[in-house]
């Protein structure tokens, strides 16, 4: 590179800061853009500008100071970034492929188009427009925009329960008897050449609806492990974009793979890749970037990512109960976000650990899960 390049990241959260964190291993300039100067990423960026990621303005006038740019967050202003790939600036997700990923409607008809396995579903206006699909239930109501981490997504069994449904437009998916659910993150460089992670599980809080922990990697036949993998590759050709996207499946009790969604950047199924694998989400990401060699996807040892969130009752400035106690254990490494404020369910950090065996990594789960605590 014949200067330092400067990258800007739309949003300030912890996948920003973990990117940050991977980025200070490479020449180049950091910049973010939050609202939020006490953001995770706002200490580690070269440059800190505050703004609004969903206001155009700010967006174009961010875009025009860097030489590429990339999302942590997808909920960002469609229409400036159309603008400055227009002006020629380089963004990875392309704006046309995070505008079919921000509306859960668009995207569920993309898989569709694209022949791509994924659940039945129908779009809905309002929560009466449900009425018309009772033979449709028991089905997950999902809101085509603005839903992250289990908001914004309502189980409906019956008709009974058609006061939980969204009034917004939304997404009326059929259930799927679930066998496991699975992830498998892609990274796709400007050549088009690609690199696949191998597959997670993912096991989620039953009362957050996120992920409680994962598993890599996934415990499934080599079978699935190739289906899965060729799936997710399948969607990111079709979103015909540079950048890294996390490819979230089911496997149905009859062993079918069904794509659920997907994300067009880090993600929390790839947080064990930090010391699991060769190269890490944020690593290959980097790469996509700076337009990179991609790199080594294999897994170096059998790990377990918990997240780490507020505990219930806590509500306030935060405090690690037994971080000591977690670090005594062999092959745990612990990652914090830098959130000042704790609340119940709320993201706090998470904590990887490299055992050989899935039974060893389950019993040092439960030993991290018993002495460290995320209270106030």
């Amino acid at each position: 590179m014949s200067h330092t390049l400067k990258i800007g990241i739309l949003g300030g959260g912890q996948l920003g800061r973990m990117l940050l964190q991977t980025a200070a291993n490479y020449p180049v300039q950091t910049f973010v853009l939050e609202n939020d100067s006490a953001a995770p990423a706002a200490a580690l960026c070269n440059v800190f500008v505050k703004g609004d990621i969903r206001n155009y303005e700010a967006v174009y006038r961010f875009g025009k100071m860097v030489d590429v740019l990339t999302i942590e967050i997808e909920n960002v202003n469609l229409e400036a970034l159309f603008k400055l790939e227009e002006e020629g600036l380089r963004i990875f997700p392309k704006p046309a492929a995070l505008k079919i990923i921000q509306d859960k409607g668009l995207q569920k008809q993309f898989y569709k188009t694209h022949a791509i396995p994924t659940s039945d579903f129908v779009l809905t206006d309002n929560e009466t427009n449900l009425q018309q699909h009772l033979a449709f239930l028991p089905a997950a109501h999902k809101l085509r925009t603005g839903g992250y981490d289990g908001k914004g997504v309502e189980i409906i069994n019956n008709e009974t329960e058609f006061s939980r449904a969204f009034p917004e437009p939304s997404v009326l998916e059929k259930l799927v008897d679930i066998e496991m659910e699975i992830a498998v993150i892609v990274a796709k460089n400007e050549q088009g050449e690609i690199a696949v992670y191998p597959p997670v599980e993912m096991v989620f809080n039953p009362v957050y609806n996120l992920v409680d922990y994962l598993i890599s990697p996934a415990n499934i036949s080599a079978e699935h492990t190739l289906r899965a993998q060729k799936i997710a590759t399948q969607v990111t050709h079709a979103f015909n974009s540079p950048g890294l996207f996390a490819v979230e499946m089911f496997i149905d009790k009859s062993g079918a793979i069904l794509v659920n969604e997907t994300a067009p950047r880090a993600h929390n199924s790839g947080h064990q890749s930090m010391e699991g694998n060769f190269s890490s989400q944020y690593d290959m990401q980097m790469r996509v970037l700076l337009n990179m060699p991609l790199g080594n996807t294999d897994t170096i040892c059998p790990s377990l990512m918990l997240n780490l969130i507020g505990e219930k009752g806590y509500n306030g400035p935060v405090q690690y109960v037994g971080l000591e106690k977690a670090l005594r254990l062999k092959n745990t490494f612990v990652h914090l976000y830098g959130k000042s404020e704790t609340k119940p369910g709320r993201k706090m950090g998470h904590v990887t650990i490299l055992r050989k065996t899935t039974e060893e990594l389950k019993v040092a789960a439960e030993e991290v899960r018993k002495h460290f605590k995320v209270i106030c």
